[in-house]
């Protein structure tokens, strides 16, 4: 099946997206899609300095040419603007004037922004996207800081989204590298849905996994092209994404998509990670979970799992106060403390669950070491398949130092209530130690 096949099939099947264009020049298409969505209401484009350079005046200019009214809002690209309720909320502000269409053009940041903004004034919106840069276009969710803690919030994704391939193919090389690392992040996080599937956590959903999964390593074996411009890779790597939306919100929930490496990348953009003057893309933070999670994975598979001894795992095993004094530790400020304890008490086990798990563990582990291996790309392959894009391959192109790294890991699985490896590490005892052994390998 072509790559527009796939994602037409997805659209179609979808309860919230009704049109995804991607093709070279489909900016020229941009008034008949929104009078196909929007009954030729008024349109009010938002976008920072960068997207509207990108396409905003076509867009403008389509719109009008259609007879359709339009206005804008246009912020600073410098600084990078920040994911914040507050500054979705200012979106909504300058909606609510009038009836009209928000028009998302831009990126990331810019969908997710006006994505919550519009929901919040109960609007559909259309998204022109200009970079191949992240996974949330086609998305029912909008990651968003609220009081410095990430969180994504369900939304009503963009009722349309226009994927311009002569603006993605042009948008800089480094956001290329954003997306194509968000979307390398589905190795890992396919893993960590296999680990909750074969230890009847969460189980998988055909559907959803085959809109992620199944044409995964496709997408990803194309990194020469798509760092060659090759619009047909390029397009391979937009549908990728958008598929990824469309996963999330046919399941529910971002677990399609986000794990481990999701986690150790949304407490950098809660930290505010910058580095040389700019704030840290969700994108690049994403490589580097990525890269991560992947070597705690070889370390985690290369143990004897099944030579673990439970009745001294479980002696050792920290108790729910002692997990509430470590958050309160790595976690100063209250608020967000009081929420990862949340997120962390829901997966808290007690030590007859927890001898329950470890045992499940240890009779089904060759099962799942076999499915493991399917899904896993080792983490050499996957650096050089970044490295080849411009994603960035250590901790320190992002900012990082050998030590925050470490931190970063171990807090990470209090997170979300959401069980990945980090999970797995921290029940069997081998968390501190995976770390130590594994993570700065090769990554600092």
């Amino acid at each position: 099946m072509t790559a527009l096949a796939i994602y037409d099939d997805a659209v179609a099947r979808s309860n919230s997206v009704a049109d995804l264009v991607i093709r070279q020049g489909a900016l020229a298409q941009t008034a008949e899609i929104f009078k196909r969505n929007f009954d030729g209401r008024s349109a009010c484009l938002i976008a920072d300095d960068l997207g509207w350079s990108a396409a905003g005046p076509i867009v403008e200019a389509q719109l009008e040419a259609g007879g359709i009214r339009t206005r804008r809002h246009v912020i600073s690209a410098k600084p990078r603007p920040k994911p914040t309720v507050a500054l979705a909320n200012s979106f909504r502000d300058v909606l609510a004037g009038d009836a009209c269409v928000p028009v998302a053009v831009g990126s990331g940041v810019i969908n997710d922004l006006v994505k919550y903004a519009a929901f919040g004034l109960d609007r559909r919106y259309l998204c022109v996207a200009t970079a191949a840069s992240m996974d949330g276009y086609t998305s029912a969710g909008s990651p968003l800081s609220d009081h410095g803690f990430k969180i994504t919030i369900p939304c009503q994704p963009a009722l349309a989204v226009i994927g311009d391939l002569d603006v993605i193919a042009h948008a800089p090389r480094e956001m290329m590298g954003w997306g194509y690392g968000d979307l390398a992040g589905k190795v890992p996080a396919g893993a960590d849905w296999i680990l909750a599937d074969v230890l009847g956590i969460e189980p998988i959903d055909p559907v959803a996994w085959s809109m992620v999964q199944e044409n995964l390593r496709v997408w990803l074996s194309g990194a020469e092209q798509i760092a060659a411009g090759d619009r047909k890779a390029i397009e391979g790597l937009f549908a990728g994404l958008s598929l990824v939306g469309l996963a999330m919100e046919a399941h529910g929930s971002s677990r399609p998509a986000s794990g481990a490496d999701h986690q150790i990348a949304h407490l950098w953009e809660m930290d505010d990670l910058t580095h040389k003057g700019e704030r840290v893309s969700h994108g690049a933070c994403v490589s580097i979970g990525c890269l991560v999670v992947l070597q705690l994975y070889e370390w985690f598979t290369k143990q004897d799992v099944q030579a673990l001894d439970i009745d001294q795992i479980i002696t050792r095993a920290p108790s729910h106060e002692a997990k509430a004094a470590m958050i309160a530790k790595v976690f100063p400020q209250a608020d967000i403390a009081s929420r990862a304890l949340a997120e962390t008490t829901v997966k808290h086990l007690s030590p007859d669950a927890q001898r329950q798990r470890l045992e499940r563990l240890k009779s089904l582990w060759p099962q799942l070491s076999s499915k493991l291996d399917k899904q896993l790309l080792s983490p050499e392959e996957m650096r050089r398949l970044l490295s080849i894009v411009g994603a960035p391959v250590k901790a320190k192109d992002i900012g990082v130092s050998q030590d925050y790294l470490r931190q970063t890991v171990l807090r990470a699985r209090f997170l979300r209530s959401r069980y990945t490896l980090l999970d797995l590490l921290d029940e069997t005892g081998l968390l501190e130690q995976a770390v130590d052994d594994a993570v700065t390998r090769g990554l600092t």
